[in-house]
């Protein structure tokens, strides 16, 4: 979900691309980018939808995020925020309540196995702190009454906060998590009873 069309903006000048830095070596807006909404449809109500997975039966697979009990996810969340919420389009907030039933909402219909939350906006901290759901990890960028600012634009002292980690949700020992267990695809796959047509061994009703 992307609200802000910066790559294509006539105020950029050089379009299709997005620069973290005043060096512009890295292109953040690459080939490989994917934004499945834009615009007028990053809004709470749909973010709600897709973590919770209710949606119109006519949504396209490519909107929906189609988990399950042995999926991790990764959630990663920036823009203003302040103390327990975080702003949607500049018209609409995201509380930290609503994201934690919505998450709850997930954990019982079994959409998930492990989520690793990361949240970079000012009191960062704050939108992790009403979670209540299992196998849960939360990472702000900012403690409660910090601001979160770019280093492009300030010194690192007036920048400087608070990385906040939140674990006592999770069941494993979070000292051995990699970041890399919520990145990629694995499916999981049933296999069905085998048979035999013709000397040829063959899976029937094979699952995913």
């Amino acid at each position: 979900m992307v609200a802000d069309d910066a790559s294509c903006s006539s105020r950029n000048p050089r379009p299709a691309t997005i620069f973290n830095n005043p060096y512009s070596r890295v292109n953040l807006y690459g080939e490989e980018i994917e934004i499945d909404y834009r615009g007028y449809e990053v809004t709470v109500e749909n973010f709600i939808r897709v973590l919770t997975g209710r949606l119109p039966p006519s949504t396209p697979t490519s909107k929906r995020l189609n988990t399950d009990e042995h999926s991790n996810i990764l959630i990663y969340m920036t823009g203003h925020g302040g103390d327990g919420f975080l702003k949607f389009q500049d018209d609409h907030e995201l509380s930290n309540s609503e994201l934690a039933d919505a998450i709850e909402q997930m954990w019982q219909k079994r959409r998930y196995h492990e989520l690793l939350f990361i949240v970079d906006t000012c009191q960062a901290e704050s939108m992790g702190k009403l979670f209540y759901s299992p196998n849960v990890v939360a990472i702000g960028s900012s403690a409660i009454g910090e601001e979160s600012l770019s280093s492009q634009l300030c010194s690192f002292s007036l920048c400087q906060s608070t990385v906040i980690t939140r674990s006592d949700l999770f069941r494993r020992d979070i000292r051995r998590v990699l970041v890399t267990d919520f990145f990629g695809s694995v499916r999981h796959i049933i296999p069905g009873p085998v048979i035999e047509i013709n000397n040829s061994t063959l899976y029937e009703n094979n699952t995913l």
